[in-house]
């Protein structure tokens, strides 16, 4: 009966799976979904992972988890699903180099289904407890200091995409697991914001990360890194979001108490606040931190901002195959948030990597 359920489960989200399509065909298609969005912290890989722990646009039910092969994981987001498009992020929590990616994501009934999939270094599965967020948004946003914006690459072509500024995000393949994405209308005459990229594969192992950022006041352009379950160059599928004084959650979502930074000098023993201050924003006001705890190890510190339900993503910068994950779960104490820690592998060994963090409360 398990296997039945599990190859239930893992048909209905072959059959949902966004499917591809040209830059234009997938700015109409993200214009017609409704907002949505939901995350999650799965410490379990079958029932209902840690209440305390999801938050969703959801009006009932709660996140469940089916496993599938050693590794696979169906996350069900309740009465979120949407017929197409949206966004997915996932980032492992374990105390090994091990990564999870996307598998794919769909629609099943009025419920969201996506299939997450945990690697170790070298390309076997890993039983990672593991944060997932799933957003949709459309529509415009006015503010002249605030921008959100998505892509995901397909592996071939942009399947989905949304521009606050209702431009068209581009992608372009420059060599062997290497794209370079351009979001116009999205600009800063500063670095600002905070950027999130996870690999889609549903057949070999796949890392993905930030390799370059470079901004202007006509727009956002990144360079995605893809690896395989080693070290070599990838060409796959990938998303990536781009977020300025809003949630990793979207464009509309409701959450106030939220903030982001970038770690951009691993090698300072700290704590210290990244500059210049737009990438390191606390949407009350507050001043996040970052320290060495450890070799490849940082402690993260986001005050003022400790509400549960939250979630935090995060994601490796840099050149090379170097990734990073979460050493263990977030801690929230009194309306502080402390991220104990940010840790970042080159093979197995941990060692100092720029890392891009974003924390979501629900409210």
């Amino acid at each position: 009966m398990r296997l039945l359920r599990t190859v239930v489960i893992r048909l209905l989200v072959m059959v949902a799976m966004v499917a591809g399509g040209t830059t234009a065909a997938a700015g109409a298609a993200s214009a017609a979904v409704p907002d949505v969005w939901g995350f999650a912290y799965v410490n379990t890989s079958s029932g209902v992972p840690n209440l305390s722990y999801q938050a969703g646009s959801w009006t009932s039910g709660s996140v469940t988890v089916t496993p599938g092969v050693p590794g696979e994981y169906f996350v069900r987001f309740p009465g979120i699903g949407i017929p197409s498009g949206g966004i997915a992020h996932v980032t492992a929590i374990t105390q090994s180099a091990e990564w999870c990616q996307i598998e794919k994501w769909g629609m099943a009934g009025t419920d969201e289904i996506v299939a997450v999939r945990c690697y170790r270094f070298g390309g076997g599965p890993a039983k990672a407890l593991f944060s997932i967020v799933f957003a949709s948004s459309s529509g415009a946003l006015t503010s002249a200091t605030q921008a959100y914006g998505y892509v995901f690459w397909n592996g071939s072509s942009i399947a989905s995409h949304y521009n606050s500024a209702l431009a068209v995000n581009t992608v372009t393949h420059t060599s062997t697991g290497t794209w370079t994405v351009w979001m116009p209308g999205l600009g800063s005459s500063t670095q600002a914001g905070n950027v999130q990229v996870t690999a889609v594969d549903s057949g070999v192992p796949a890392r993905c990360k930030v390799g370059a950022w470079s901004w202007a006041a006509t727009g956002q352009k990144f360079q995605v890194l893809c690896h395989d379950a080693t070290t070599t160059p990838l060409d796959t599928g990938w998303t990536l979001t781009y977020q300025r004084e809003r949630a990793i959650t979207g464009a509309f979502a409701p959450p106030k108490y939220f903030a982001y930074t970038f770690d951009n000098t691993p090698a300072n023993p700290g704590p210290y606040a990244p500059l210049p201050a737009g990438i390191n924003f606390n949407y009350p006001g507050a001043v996040n931190t970052v320290q060495s705890a450890g070799t490849g190890m940082r402690l993260v510190t986001f005050p003022k901002v400790g509400l549960l339900p939250n979630n935090v993503q995060v994601t490796a910068y840099g050149p090379g195959p170097a990734f990073c994950n979460l050493l263990t779960l977030w801690t929230t104490s009194g309306s502080d948030v402390y991220v104990r820690d940010v840790v970042c592998y080159n093979g197995t060994t941990a060692v100092g990597q720029p890392s891009l963090v974003t924390y979501t409360s629900k409210y």
